[in-house]
């Protein structure tokens, strides 16, 4: 009974930029408990041979093309998952973006394309599928935030603010659709090797440092995020509602 509270068999889940990093992971995480998986990204090479690799394993994928940061291309895509698919049960925001640059000098079209991607998609995204969750009666929506909803640093302010407002989105979220049986709830990363971290990654002096300041002391691995995903796409979370659940090593407890 227990164990069966983490079964996602027959479930639909949409992941928005999955066809690498975080989504990718969160996306064969699903598949494996079960849920039949909706991969996207914009790139339809990249997305297609992510959609490859998870189904050489076995895995109920496939994959949906559309831009994020498009309210138009989101709905029409639903819709073309809902109808060809099946009804969205399981919506993770996983779309984001950095860009590094002191804050003095920071782009314009920077900062807009940082918010379109990280904050815009996620809330034209949960709109879309929400409506439909909302008539059902049930769904779970999860949005990727970061350590960043919490914690600043330098060179990074806007990505900072995205993720704080992920974070807020979210209690938002779910003090009004709380109502409907639909829980919002989120995920900060800590820092984990992806494409998203790769400066950070390949620089030795901030690496040691982070590890210095983790309490676990490394780098987290991506398959210790699928754990969280699935535990707030089941119905182990069902009155889990506006939490973010850090999965950082310590770092966001420590000082």
């Amino acid at each position: 009974m227990s164990l069966s509270l983490f079964d996602l068999t027959g479930r639909v889940a949409l992941i928005t930029g999955s066809s690498q990093g975080i989504g990718y992971a969160l996306a064969g995480g699903l598949g494996r408990a079960g849920a039949r998986v909706i991969l996207n990204g914009r790139d339809a090479s990249k997305l297609a041979q992510a959609v490859d690799s998870l189904s050489a394993e076995g895995l109920n994928v496939t994959g949906s093309v559309f831009d994020v940061t498009d309210p138009d291309a989101i709905e029409a895509a639903v819709a073309r998952i809902e109808q060809e698919v099946g009804p969205v049960d399981i919506l993770i925001n996983n779309a984001g973006k950095q860009h590094r640059a002191p804050a003095e000098e920071f782009p314009d079209e920077a900062w807009r394309d940082i918010f379109r991607t990280n904050v815009d998609s996620a809330f034209f995204a949960a709109r879309s599928v929400g409506r439909r969750m909302i008539e059902r009666r049930r769904g779970k929506i999860i949005n990727i935030g970061s350590v960043q909803s919490e914690l600043g640093r330098p060179t990074i302010v806007p990505y900072t603010a995205t993720k704080g407002a992920v974070k807020m989105m979210t209690r938002g979220l779910a003090a009004e659709w709380a109502k409907h049986n639909i829980q919002v709830n989120a995920i900060g990363p800590g820092y984990f090797d992806t494409p998203l971290n790769a400066a950070l990654v390949n620089n030795p002096e901030f690496s040691a440092w982070l590890c210095g300041r983790t309490p676990a002391g490394r780098w987290g691995k991506l398959e210790e995020l699928i754990g969280a995903a699935i535990f707030l796409s089941s119905s182990a979370s069902d009155f889990v509602n506006g939490h973010m659940l850090m999965v950082d090593g310590g770092l966001t407890a420590s000082v």
